[in-house]
Formats: C-alpha cells, structure tokens, sequence
C-alpha cells in the first residue's frame, strides 16, 4: 500500500459522510469520468454529469435545513469537489462555482432572502459569482459595475467578464459599487440577480484553453432592474462580504486542483508501470523515482493541509484567509507541475489527446489564476510576516 493509499484509508468520515462518498465515487467512476473528453473536444455543457449530481442532491450538502438543504461539513464539501474534479474539471468547478456563489447568501442574507432564494439552489440550481470586470481583477476595488437606488428597486449599469457559470446561473452573486458613496473601497456593495432579469444579457462562451465545457461569459448590465430586497447587507458592505466569501471559496479551489492533481498522478504511474523502454518499465529507472517520491510527497501534503483547512472552518475558527491562500497556493501549483510532469512521462502520447494527460494540463492552469493569482497569495501571506 502506498502511502497516499494509506492516507486516504485512514481519514476518518462519519457513517452519512462515507455513504455521500461512496456514492458519488461511483458516480464520478461510470457516469462523470467517460463523458469528460467528449465534453471537452465539443464544448458543450455537461448536463449528463450534472444531472447524476443533482440526483444526489450534491447541492444540497451546503445548503441549511431550512432552506431545502441537507448540510454536511465543509470539509466533506472540499472531498466531493476534489473527486468530482478528478473525474471532470469542468464538473467539478460549474459544481464548487455554485457554492462560491451561494454561500455569502447563506453567511450574510436575511431570512426573507434565505427562503426566497436558496431553495432553487438546494434543488439542483446553478450558482455564481461575478466580481471581475476588464479594469478589475486582483484589485476588485477597482470594479465600475454601478447600483443605483431608484425607489424599491437597483439600477445596475456595467459589466463584468470571465464569470463561471455566467449564462446558466439560476443566482448570481454580484458585486458593484453604490452610486451614492464616494469611496473606492467603501462603495462595493453585493446583491443576488435572478435569472431572466431585465436589462441583464451574456456575451459569448470563451473559446478557453481548459475548462472547455464549464461556460464563461461575460454579463452585461444596461439599466438591469433588482429587487432592493435582494441587497446583501446594507450599501458599502460589500468588500467584507466579498473577503469573507473568497476566503471559503479558496479552499474550495484548492479541492478542484486537488483534484487534478489526484488524476494526473494516478494516470502518470500507472503508465510508467506498463510502459517499458530498454527493457525496463520506466518507473524503475531512478530519476523517474526521484520524481514520483518529490510527487506524491507534495500531494500528500496538499492532502493533509486541504483537510486541516476544512477541519478549521468546520471548527468555528474566525481567522483562516492565510490558511485557504496556503491551500490554493500549494493545491494549484501542485496541479500544473502534476500534470505537466504527466504529459512528460508520457511522452508523444501525452502531447496528444488519445490520454488525459494534455487535457489535464490545459484544465490545471486556471486553478494558479482565479480567485486570487498565485503571486497575490504569496503577497498575502510573505506581507503577514512583516513586523508592525
């Protein structure tokens, strides 16, 4: 038994917990896995694999009783996105997108808003999240998306690019800037926009590298018209709803390139065990040793923090964002080196898409861009070092 069998056989899940995996194990397995390159080479949105987590009722593990949900730990969450994305990273983030985009309702909205909005959600809904525009990416401060009061209603002007999910959300959770407060910082605000709103139209679907059966768009807002009862908090509390929400969505991206990695490790020893080269299989040869150790030591690891990290926010802690930036940082890195040294081993074939290989490589290297670029993790947790 490898170690990271071993790891894995001695994670402890409760009896409900260990039923949810094994179910969607299977699932990922016979129905999620087969479909993904065809997915991927069209295109087209997955509705097959979503359909088999929607009869599971996977969206319901994060959303409250009250609401339609059937809630399970954080860190059970993290493990279904992970095997979810080891079968199919396009499933696996149109999935961890609808938590990103519906968690700040359940941490920050009003009952009304709760049981008005959230059970679409629990019952197979889409969720999203849109913060960045052309002139806003790290630096969402930025953002020029306008809310303008108008009576009982918000007037929304602008626009936003590169949102999952974009033109299928059944909720999106948008962030802009309150027309009437004069502050960069103090004007962000956030709101939930319906599907079908007025005024509200998606560009084109983004001819991506990876990730080519997960949507993204952008949104255009041309005087969209919002409930102000769909208001998130009051005006200019916005930024806090945002850091709070990407410190719980960063983990969850870590789960995704967990993921990927997970599937790119597996996919590259078990050919360096059939493949034979001058007369040996080429996981005898010592370099390539070297390799798979510094390899699966670094995913072990990534395991354990990703887990840790779910256990914190499991356990009530308030301060974790270093933590999630950790695990994003690590997770995504892992990913791309993963999945690169992948396609190497496999040489021609992995250039190719007869494997997964070069399909895995193009999905791993948006998990070091989005929610935060990997040099901003670095800043954030370099500049927490530096003495007051």
């Amino acid at each position: 038994m490898t170690l990271l069998e071993r790891y894995a056989q001695n994670r402890i899940w409760d009896e409900q917990e260990q039923l949810v995996l094994d179910q969607l194990q299977k699932v990922a397995e016979e129905v999620i896995a087969p479909q993904a390159a065809a997915y991927d080479a069209s295109g087209e949105y997955p509705s097959a694999s979503m359909d088999a987590l929607n009869a599971m009722g996977l969206n319901a593990i994060f959303v409250p009783e009250a609401y339609g949900g059937a809630p399970m730990s954080y860190r059970l969450y993290l493990e279904c996105v992970s095997i979810v994305s080891e079968a199919c990273a396009s499933t696996g983030i149109i999935y961890a997108t609808n938590f990103h985009g519906m968690k700040p309702l359940i941490d920050f909205g009003t009952e009304e808003q709760k049981l008005r909005l959230l059970p679409t959600i629990a019952e197979g809904g889409i969720g999203s999240l849109a913060i960045t525009e052309p002139d806003a990416g790290s630096d969402a401060t930025g953002m020029k998306t306008s809310f303008t009061p108008d009576g009982d209603d918000i007037v929304i002007n602008g626009s936003k690019i590169f949102i999952s999910n974009g033109d299928v959300a059944d909720r999106i959770l948008l962030f802009g800037k309150w027309s009437e407060i004069d502050d960069a910082k103090g004007a962000i605000s956030a709101l939930v926009l319906e599907k079908g709103t007025d005024g509200f139209t998606t560009g084109p679907k983004e001819n991506k590298m990876g990730h080519r059966a997960a949507s993204t768009v952008a949104l255009n807002f041309d005087t969209a018209r919002v409930p102000r009862a769909n208001l998130l908090g009051a005006p200019g509390e916005g930024l806090s709803i945002l850091l709070a929400s990407l410190n719980k969505s960063r983990p969850s991206i870590a789960a995704h390139a967990r993921g990927i990695a997970r599937a790119a490790f597996n996919d590259m020893t078990a050919y360096m065990n059939e493949r034979v080269q001058s007369g040996r299989r080429i996981i005898d040869f010592q370099a390539n040793q070297f390799l798979i150790a510094d390899l699966a030591s670094e995913l072990a690891l990534v395991e354990s923090w990703v887990d840790y990290v779910g256990g914190l926010i499991d356990g009530g802690a308030e301060q974790f964002g270093q933590e999630a930036s950790v695990a994003k940082l690590r997770a995504s890195d892992l990913a791309m080196r993963m999945s690169t040294d992948a396609v190497q081993m496999f040489g021609g074939y992995g250039y190719i898409s007869d494997y997964r290989a070069e399909r895995l490589m193009r999905d791993a290297k948006i998990t070091q861009i989005w929610e935060g670029t990997n040099q901003v993790h670095r800043q954030l947790i370099g500049r927490s070092f530096a003495q007051k």
